[in-house]
């Protein structure tokens, strides 16, 4: 399979998504209602994107694993969504948001994804409030801002510490106004484990029921996956447990490339770890950054207490290195310079694997009213966790595992290489480049939903109302139930001795310590040769106990397989990149300053990946990124 084409629009950037949706293909109110549409997963994306399409008439099926789609994972998110409104009136436009973003994902993703995002990001705002999300606002009663990393204007509209689940009811109750008109059927404790092709076209998926063990079968026009990130293959990160690759990586083995696999997002205001039993980590919103300030101890091993520290023993590395952003460094920045400071001997707390996050000057100078009124949720939840008052005493946080660049690899039209299979939000690589910044995933996964999608599944399925509508009687059904029936017999018939948390517990220890916030061709080497022989302990040490109805180990195998298939992709795709590029950071090409090193000559192009098969190495194609409107520059934030 060759290079499949981005189908960029032509015209000028600011003129490309409204020349596409002025020539888009159209489906007459009358063809909609003869046409259905499965779209895995509830989030942000995947709820807007099934409440705007059930609601222009097409029949939708939506799943999700858990028991509401209210418990997708969107619902963690905290600081905020970013928009181009300037009502601080302080230099935003929608040029300039593209221009963060493109710099920001350090010069690796499309122009015109991008300048469309920042385009639509206006009337996200306008949607929510439409919906009733309570923005938050200033006296007057005008939405208020904030800023975020990686920018020098303040364009992030917030619910407290909550704006995930805020933006998440809006879009969960667009979805259940279509569930209760009949246009949406809803799948609750649904999995999808296997992609349906009939003549190379994605014409359903198989899925279990996770309360009673059935497999079923289920046929559509044409299939959204809105499934998240894989952060979670790194075992300890800031997603829910349930989170995983699996949809998209059974797509991916069907023939959808993955791009970017191995840029991963450490955020770097999350809760260290603190035990060898833990199973993940938590999230502390970018948010506190606007006020907090973060340093760690000039003395190298320094056991005192963070209050009994004096100033001037105090380093304030990100201000001192970045003075134009400061503690505001965009998030791969400031994880890897957390990461030296620890690495060096400087880190806090009883780990030592942590940094200090200090509200103590904000508080004297606002006062700890305002700091509560902007992060009481989050104070309070740092306290419930740790049993210490950040209005007294610093945070300590630590970098994570995050959030994923990369995924499945779409064109403009959001579409895979297979027809007929879209991937929205989180799940596709479109946005983000090699580095996301904050606030930019509520984004991406909103406009996806409510504004792109929208348009671009139509223009696809304007071309298959002629076509015959597939059954679940059809043989491709039947072959793709069988390869379900069959991963789960051998995982229910393994014999071995080791658990389905100690393989993801190894593999995510594996590639923090090989594929992290650094890498190098040593590492990534080695870590190749270590996941295929985990591959093969894997097939033959597996146990897991239980039957073929509700049983959770039995989900956990499926998706730690699919990990461990994941992780040696990630490593071929950091390996095969011979440069430092936003969170890909590679030992090898480093500045001086240990600043990342691009290579835009060699390069400048996405990564995207084809699977060839079980024993075959994956082959690489290359979309080359054409830079029209900004010129490519050393990304710098000093």
């Amino acid at each position: 399979m060759k290079m499949r084409d981005s189908k960029i629009p032509d015209g000028p950037l600011a003129d490309k998504w409204n020349n596409y949706k002025a020539k888009a293909k159209l489906v007459n109110p009358a063809n909609r209602k003869k046409l259905t549409i499965i779209v895995v997963g509830t989030g942000l994306a995947g709820s807007s994107c099934a409440a705007s399409l059930a609601e222009q008439g097409y029949n939708i099926q939506s799943f999700c694993f858990q028991d509401s789609p209210r418990r997708a994972h969107s619902v963690a998110a905290q600081g905020g969504v970013n928009a181009v409104k300037n009502y601080k009136n302080d230099g935003d436009s929608v040029y300039r948001m593209f221009y963060d973003t493109i710099k920001g994902g350090d010069f690796r993703s499309r122009e015109a994804n991008v300048y469309r995002l920042a385009e639509c990001s206006a009337s996200l705002i306008d949607q929510s409030v439409a919906q009733g999300v309570p923005f938050a606002r200033e006296y007057g009663g005008y939405l208020n801002n904030r800023s975020f990393g990686g920018v020098q204007v303040s364009r992030t509209f917030y619910a407290r510490g909550q704006t995930g689940q805020q933006l998440l009811l809006g879009a969960y109750q667009s979805l259940l106004r279509q569930v209760n008109t009949g246009k949406v059927t809803m799948h609750t404790r649904h999995e999808m484990l296997e992609l349906v092709l009939v003549d190379g076209k994605a014409k359903g998926i198989i899925a279990r029921n996770l309360e009673t063990g059935a497999i079923e079968r289920h046929a559509a026009d044409a299939v959204v996956l809105a499934t998240g990130g894989y952060g979670k293959v790194y075992y300890l990160s800031t997603l829910a447990m349930g989170c995983n690759s699996s949809a998209i990586w059974r797509a991916h083995k069907k023939g959808a490339y993955m791009a970017g696999v191995s840029w991963i997002q450490f955020h770097p205001t999350c809760l260290p770890q603190h035990g060898e039993n833990q199973s993940k980590l938590t999230l502390m919103s970018e948010s506190l950054r606007n006020d907090g300030r973060i340093w760690v101890p000039k003395k190298a091993g320094d056991n005192r207490t963070p209050n009994t520290i004096p100033e001037e023993e105090r380093d304030y590395y990100l201000e001192r290195r970045y003075p134009a952003f400061g503690n505001l460094a965009p998030r791969d920045i400031s994880s890897r310079a957390a990461k030296e400071r620890i690495d060096s001997g400087h880190g806090a707390g009883p780990m030592k694997n942590a940094v200090y996050l200090d509200f103590s000057d904000a508080i004297a100078v606002q006062g700890k009213k305002n700091i509560e009124a902007k992060y009481s949720n989050l104070f309070a939840m740092y306290e419930k966790i740790n049993g210490i008052d950040a209005y007294k005493e610093p945070m300590l946080i630590s970098p994570a595992a995050h959030f994923t660049m990369g995924g499945l690899w779409v064109d403009y039209e959001l579409m895979t290489t297979i027809p007929g299979l879209f991937a929205l939000g989180e799940a596709n690589f479109a946005d983000h480049g090699a580095n996301r910044l904050g606030a930019n995933s509520l984004l991406q996964a909103c406009v996806d939903g409510y504004f792109i999608a929208p348009y671009t599944i139509p223009n696809y399925l304007s071309g298959e109302l002629n076509a015959a509508r597939i059954s679940t009687d059809h043989p491709a059904f039947a072959e793709a139930e069988k390869t379900v029936r069959d991963q789960l017999n051998r995982f229910l018939q393994s014999k071995g001795n080791l658990s389905t948390d100690y393989f993801h517990k190894t593999i995510g220890r594996l590639l923090y310590e090989k594929c992290g916030l650094s890498r190098s061709k040593q590492n990534l080497e080695e870590a190749i040769v270590a996941i295929k022989a985990l591959k093969a302990s894997f097939e033959k040490d597996l146990l897991i106990t239980g039957d073929d109805k509700l049983n959770s180990e039995l989900e956990k195998a499926g998706r730690v397989a699919d990990y461990i298939e994941l992780a040696e992709l990630m490593c071929y795709d950091a390996l095969q990149r011979e440069e430092s590029c936003g969170a890909h950071f590679r030992e090898e090409y480093q500045s001086n300053e240990g600043e990342a090193v691009r290579n835009d000559a060699d390069y400048c192009y996405v990564s995207a990946w084809e699977w060839k098969g079980e024993s075959n190495p994956p082959e690489l194609h290359k979309e080359p990124l054409v830079f029209e409107s900004v010129e490519l520059a050393v990304r710098s934030y000093k």
